[in-house]
């Protein structure tokens, strides 16, 4: 059977492409004891309130009509935000050059948050260029990624 996100992905993908938008993440996560659908969506020049709308009118049909999800779930469409999460490759391969922060599961250098310019990903590794120097975050030791927003 195919997860959650999966099937939600090929059902969502072509219907937030004709609505103008790219699709950059799908989640699936209980909170609350409330299961949550969320589309991530993203835009040149950004996402605004009625590209959400629209999207979330789509692919809300569409969901009801195939109906792949057992039990109730809220359903919500966003932004991918300016600090988005990196997940998949291409995610890392779209940001490089770009400043990221990652955070580790464990504290390294007295730390688990380390910012710096995202140099590479390899098969899960992380190169982050920060100080002058390339530092390696292997898979297993990093939580997560996100784009890292300066104000």
């Amino acid at each position: 059977m195919a997860k959650v996100t999966d099937t939600a992905e090929r059902i969502a993908l072509p219907l937030v492409e004709q609505n103008g938008c790219t699709l950059w993440d799908v989640e699936y996560v209980k909170e609350a004891g409330t299961w949550f659908l969320r589309l991530y969506i993203d835009k040149e020049g950004g996402v605004s309130i009625n590209d959400c709308e629209a999207v979330s009118r789509a692919v809300s049909d569409a969901l009801d009509e195939a109906d792949p999800i057992e039990g109730s779930y809220t359903f919500e469409v966003s932004s991918a935000g300016a600090d988005r999460v990196l997940r998949k490759p291409e995610h890392f391969a779209a940001m490089l050059g770009k400043e990221v922060e990652v955070r580790l599961y464990r504290p390294r250098e007295g730390r688990k948050d380390h910012a710096g310019v995202l140099a590479g990903y390899e098969d899960g590794a992380v190169l982050l260029d920060a100080d002058g120097q390339t530092v390696r975050f292997e898979k297993q030791d990093v939580a997560q990624v996100r784009l890292y927003v300066r104000f």
